[in-house]
């Protein structure tokens, strides 16, 4: 998968921009606050209409300007090109809410775009992944597998409707009455019979892509750190596979005291070792994005073993924090793929091979 060119207009502090990236590197250089993560945000609202950075609409929307427009041509690994526009209505305006418009097609919601334009991001918010609590983690994986499976987007939905209808039962509440007890065993029983089969699939899915994405990681790591470090990535799962009846069961009485439920795939983790020791621990500033580096360039690698088609790779101030040595070796890869990369440092990357672009006060210019 390859972006071809992107305009946009009144988008977050860029009144009016065009990009024609490279077909490999293209970076955008420029100093803290002047856009160039929203020039990166831009791109990654192709794979669905999201902001990696959660934005409102009233946020993308160039302030006084009634919705802001991005005009994309994409080239796919098939050699098919194609054409979307993506508009992004202001509140009070006719159309509010963010629609696409496909090779022509009536608009849609721009989450209709879903698939067509494969992606993988870094931005400093997912150094989280390393010292964060463990739902960063578990949303790490399910938002690949939503991607890369449709059917597991369905399954997690069901999963988490249930999770709360259970949770909703056991929850104690003086402005509700309490159930008796004989009423309440016999729904709690029904809604764990519901749980197994979603819970045990969830788990099923989150190990299979795991057995794939970690040895990936691992070597990337390896790699980065000039084998000074080996990391390590485990599934800190609470049952085995087939073992989530019998686990319910087994702790339905300490469900029903601690009034939630405590077991289930949404309990798990994920768990990062540097040389055997816990990175969430350990792991410095510059370890933590190597490791989360790791895992992003995996990510990639994955999805194109999956699908066939290799993501765009967007990377928003990836090198801070990284020794020289980690940096040639990340621009090295960069080379393997489309990728976008922004930084405050020119000096580091003025010389690669590839697109330079400035970002000042929301204007693009072309080095």
């Amino acid at each position: 998968m390859r972006l071809l060119a992107l305009s946009l207009e009144n988008y977050r502090n860029i009144a009016s921009a065009r990009l024609v990236p490279g077909p490999e590197l293209t970076v955008i250089c420029g100093n803290n606050g002047q856009g160039k993560t929203n020039l990166l945000e831009a791109v990654w609202l192709l794979t669905g209409g999201k902001s990696f950075r959660g934005g409102k609409d009233a946020e993308l929307v160039r302030r006084g300007a009634p919705y802001a427009a991005l005009e994309a041509r994409t080239l796919a690994g098939s050699g098919k090109e194609n054409e979307v526009r993506l508009t992004v209505g202001a509140a009070g305006e006719a159309r509010t809410g963010r629609y696409a418009v496909w090779n022509g097609t009536p608009p849609k919601r721009a989450s209709s775009l879903a698939g067509s334009f494969p992606a993988v991001v870094f931005d400093p918010g997912h150094l989280s992944l390393v010292k964060g609590p463990p739902d960063g983690r578990r949303r790490f994986l399910d938002a690949a597998l939503c991607q890369l499976y449709p059917g597991y987007l369905a399954i997690y939905r069901r999963y988490v409707r249930i999770l709360q209808q259970k949770n909703s039962l056991l929850r104690r509440s003086p402005a509700r009455p309490e159930r008796p007890l004989r009423e309440k065993l016999d729904l709690l029983e029904v809604l764990n019979e519901e749980l197994v089969p979603c819970g045990e699939e969830i788990q099923a899915r989150r190990r299979e892509y795991l057995g794939l994405l970690a040895p990936m990681a691992v070597e990337n790591y390896r790699a980065l750190s000039r084998g000074a470090e080996q990391l390590g990535i485990g599934y800190e799962a609470q049952f085995e596979p087939g073992g989530l009846a019998g686990l319910l069961a087994a702790r339905r009485d300490e469900e029903l005291r601690a009034g939630q439920s405590l077991c289930g795939p949404h309990r798990e983790d994920l768990a990062f070792r540097l040389d055997g020791q816990p990175a969430r621990s350990f792991a410095s500033q510059g370890q933590q994005r190597s490791v989360v580096l790791s895992l992003k360039m995996a990510e990639a690698d994955a999805s194109a073993r999956i699908t066939g088609e290799r993501p765009v790779l967007l990377l928003d101030d990836v090198l801070s924090e990284l020794d020289e040595g980690r940096r040639a070796y990340l621009l090295t890869r960069m080379r393997e793929r489309q990728t976008f990369v922004t930084s405050c440092d020119d000096a580091a990357l003025l010389h690669t091979d590839g697109v330079i672009c400035r970002m000042e006060g929301g204007v693009l210019t072309t080095l």
